[in-house]
């Protein structure tokens, strides 16, 4: 009997990878084959984002195109966008089924029993509030790398985001937990693990089935199990991983001891992702951060007390309400004097049922696309600056097969891209690189060192 095919499609970050990863275990388990998105299948599953601009219509166009290549096919819709707009998805035509953040772990359960929707789909989703355990996750399919969520859901309530809404109160995984599953990683010949979440430094909070309560996002949060720091510092002890990284932690949350520890530790790499989102106090009050601009540059500054040669990525939106000329010019100002690496740049987008959408003085669009052109022109000057310091190093890189022809590709402890000519046996394996040029492709090309002895 030939068995069931089912494809996947992603949007959004690395923690839906993650989650889209696992949940194809589950249908790999079943005895289901995985196949291609574009290759038609049985079943086609669609992982949406909320915070992706045009969520709507990038849904429909997906669900159009995977019943181009198989019209008969099931289509289910999961993630952060069909927990918050169920009945808006239910109505996409060709949309079979619509799980939210609580249902989607039970994907087969409901897969099982599915006929193909005459009409509107069959929605399974229930309130966020109920969205109380915690489902570990991890990608594998990607030889070289793997994301692994170690936490979900977020308590804070920044005036712009719509994730607590989508994946509820924070909670996470155990360290023990979380240490077996980068243990099973290593096992896969996985050599970089990402670790993932929503709000990962807020790491430490046990769901609340597991920590004897009930409560709703506002609740009263029992005593943390664990911290992020002790969790770290156990995955450092993981033999067969030979790197970590850590994906995105909010400054308040990026303490002196983290910092510390990534400095001397083992497997942590010298990289920080630390969203900023504006450098005008004004503005981060509006979006309710829970820091001002000043903190921001005190864990900039530590980190490169203690790294020199750290990167450091920065999240930052424009055009949020009330953000006037001035206040654009003092986050621009603000982040060009950061000794910081790159920037990932968010055009602000009106979110239904967020305080943002609630407030006053509209930024016209037209606008906030000019201040986005502005710090990506800055964000590409600054990767170029932070590439160029580093010339003539040597510093260990882990490929990979690159999309170009004869090439391959990979990242060097500190996130600088290297591209070099392909050696099959390189890929998957840690080398050492002298940084030769910046080239047309604004990355580095790079030649084999004979020393392994690198600048730290």
């Amino acid at each position: 009997m030939t068995p069931k095919t089912v494809s996947f499609h992603t949007l959004g970050c690395k923690l839906n990878y993650s989650e889209t990863s696992s949940i194809g275990r589950l249908f790999g388990d079943a005895g289901y084959q995985e196949v291609k998105f574009d290759d038609g299948a049985d079943i086609c599953v669609i992982n949406t984002c909320s915070v992706t601009d045009f969520a709507d219509r990038k849904c429909r166009q997906i669900v159009r195109r995977a019943l181009r290549k198989s019209p008969e096919a099931k289509v289910v819709v999961i993630g952060c966008y069909a927990q918050l707009k169920p009945k808006e998805i239910s109505e996409i035509p060709g949309v079979d089924l619509v799980l939210g953040a609580a249902e989607k772990f039970r994907i087969l359960e409901f897969v099982e029993q599915l006929e193909k929707a005459p009409g509107k789909g069959l929605v399974q989703a229930g309130e966020v509030k109920e969205v109380n355990v915690f489902k570990h996750a991890f990608s594998f399919g990607d030889r070289t790398r793997s994301f692994l969520k170690v936490q979900d859901g977020c308590d804070y309530s920044c005036a712009f985001c719509t994730i607590p809404m989508a994946r509820g109160q924070s909670r996470s995984d155990t360290v023990e937990s979380a240490v077996e599953n980068a243990k099973k990683i290593a096992g896969m010949g996985v050599k970089e693990i990402v670790l993932t979440g929503v709000n990962i430094g807020d790491f430490g909070n046990l769901p609340t089935e597991q920590a004897g309560g009930t409560k709703g996002i506002e609740g009263v949060r029992p005593k943390k199990a664990a911290m992020f720091i002790d969790l770290i510092t156990e995955l450092d002890e993981v033999e067969g991983i030979d790197r970590f990284r850590i994906s995105s932690i909010e400054p308040n949350l990026c303490t002196d001891e983290i910092i510390e520890f990534v400095a001397q530790s083992k497997r942590f790499v010298p990289h920080f992702h630390i969203p900023l989102q504006s450098g005008n106090n004004k503005q981060l009050k509006m979006m309710r951060r829970r820091y001002k601009r000043e903190l921001y540059v005190d864990r900039v500054a530590h980190i490169k007390k203690s790294m020199p040669h750290c990167c450091i990525g920065v999240d930052a939106i424009v055009g949020f309400p009330s953000e006037t000329e001035e206040d654009f010019l003092e986050t621009y100002n603000f982040i060009n004097q950061l000794e910081i690496s790159y920037l990932h740049v968010f055009t602000y987008s009106e979110r239904p049922n967020t305080l943002a959408a609630e407030m006053p003085n509209e930024v016209p669009m037209e606008e906030r696309r000019r201040r986005n052109e502005m710090l990506t022109i800055l964000s590409q000057k600054k990767r170029r600056y932070f590439y160029d310091q580093h010339i003539g190093e040597i510093r260990p890189v882990l490929f990979e097969q690159s999309k170009t022809k004869d090439m391959m590709s990979g990242f060097t402890d500190n996130y600088i891209k290297i591209e070099m000519p392909l050696d099959e046996d390189l890929i998957n394996n840690i080398s050492f690189v002298k940084l030769e040029q910046i080239n047309t492709n604004a990355h580095v090309d790079a030649t084999l060192a004979l020393t392994e002895t690198f600048q730290t």
